[in-house]
């Protein structure tokens, strides 16, 4: 590449390393994370061995006056954009904005292949006008890769609308999704536009899908297919402009087969699924994302001790990223100026006793809640999983129940689907 895009590149801040042939190319992908490859046209078979290797980056081919029938073929082997004029240094700076795949960034780190292979497959159906689930357990970061998705799409200058399903009441979540008009119920002074609308032109991210209930989800369903909305009380469909992202901790072709979710809703929403790995299956990623947390949530300055980088590693992470964060957080309070030790990383947070420190304010508020965890999981157990018997014995609503259930996993608790063991891991 001529000097001209290499040193624009470096201005726009990327991290640019040149190298002379596809072999070089390949062992630096092995070596570290490579966010985009800038390849001059070759056979295909030469930069189609650097797209097979495992965590390899999106490819950009170059080919200096190329026709559209090149392009073409470049596309179709596996190339994301192909540059007829290289030396074009805005060109090749906002190309490679487009794709490349960031190492890490606000709450998203991407060092493990796994991660990578995600981000990559993320990036390819972003610009495409489809639906996307994402699946993965609580704390693994899906509003995150719903937000990657939304910056990396055609809508990106739009809003990004997110609506947690499972925090917010039955009786509240259709006016907030779908608007009201006023009148249509006791408060509602004026006309509200809901979320549908309100992400015109941009994203409208679905958090925890599988925990609205069967009514809610036939008018989901007629809104996905017919592309428009309608408050309640009003008398004119209104267009939908929002591209859906949907996302849940729980398998929802199981959920299908128990009659909990619709099974035609549940195609509607996984026209293109992508499944996140958990924190213990991308290793490679625990360090990157601790130290990221670090930064963002210290001063700057703390770094860990061999030690406590051996104990990160150790550990399984069953609250996954959310958990990592709250144990960077509560190191950076226990340590002892800016270097974390591994005594600092508490993976357990017992009851503070009176000869570790005075009664804390918020003591008899955890023990409650654990006191509740357990009544909860319990009460599960009897009722062998059964959401509607549970919440009747313990005199709330499913949906209450739901949103407790979902506040537990996101603490770490494991909460079976059936009947089982759940242990507690806060954190």
């Amino acid at each position: 590449m001529r000097a001209a895009p290499v040193q624009a590149l470096g201005d726009a801040g990327f991290e640019v390393l040149s190298v002379a042939s596809m072999d070089a190319a390949c062992d630096a992908v092995n070596t570290a994370p490579v966010g985009l490859a800038l390849v001059h046209a070759s056979s295909v078979g030469d930069w189609r061995r650097l797209r097979r290797r495992p965590g390899a980056p999106p490819v950009v081919v170059m080919e200096p006056g190329a026709d559209v029938p090149r392009a073409v073929r470049a596309i179709r082997y596996g190339a994301v954009d192909f540059l007829a004029a290289p030396e074009d240094a805005a060109a090749v700076v906002t190309v490679s904005r487009r794709h490349a795949i960031p190492a890490s960034g606000e709450g998203l780190v991407a060092v493990d292949q796994r991660t990578r292979g995600v981000l990559d497959l993320a990036r390819r159906v972003a610009s495409k006008p489809v639906t996307v689930l994402l699946n993965g357990e609580s704390g693994t970061g899906k509003e995150v890769f719903a937000r990657y998705l939304h910056d990396h799409s055609e809508r990106a200058e739009g809003p990004f609308v997110a609506v947690n399903c499972a925090a917010i009441p039955e009786n509240m979540l259709e006016a907030l999704l779908f608007g009201y008009e006023k009148g249509a119920f006791t408060g509602a002074v004026r006309s509200h536009a809901g979320k549908f609308e309100q992400a015109a032109g941009g994203t409208l991210l679905l958090d925890e899908i599988s925990e609205i209930d069967g009514a809610l989800q036939a008018k989901l369903l007629r809104v996905l297919q017919e592309r428009e909305v309608e408050r309640l009380c009003g008398s004119r469909p209104i267009p939908v402009d929002a591209r859906v992202v949907a996302t849940t901790n729980r398998d929802l072709r199981e959920a299908v087969a128990s009659g909990a979710f619709r099974e035609d809703l549940y195609y509607r929403l996984c026209v293109f699924p992508i499944q996140l790995p958990p924190l213990r299956e991308r290793r490679d990623d625990v360090l990157p994302l601790a130290e990221e947390l670090l930064q963002r949530l210290g001063n700057g300055s703390a770094t860990l001790s061999p030690g406590a980088r051996r104990r990160l590693l150790e550990h399984d992470w069953p609250g996954n990223v959310r958990e990592l964060e709250n144990v960077v957080q509560r190191a950076l309070i226990l340590a002892d100026g800016e270097h974390v030790d591994a005594e600092d990383l508490q993976f357990e947070v017992a009851p503070l006793s009176a000869d570790g420190a005075a009664d804390a304010d918020g003591s008899l508020d955890e023990n409650l809640r654990d006191s509740e965890h357990r009544l909860i999981l319990d009460t599960l157990r009897q009722t062998n999983g059964s959401r509607k018997t549970t919440a009747d014995r313990l005199g709330i609503s499913v949906r209450t129940l739901r949103y407790k259930i979902a506040r537990m996993r996101d603490e770490g608790v494991s909460v079976p689907d059936s009947a089982g063991t759940a242990q507690v891991q806060a954190g």
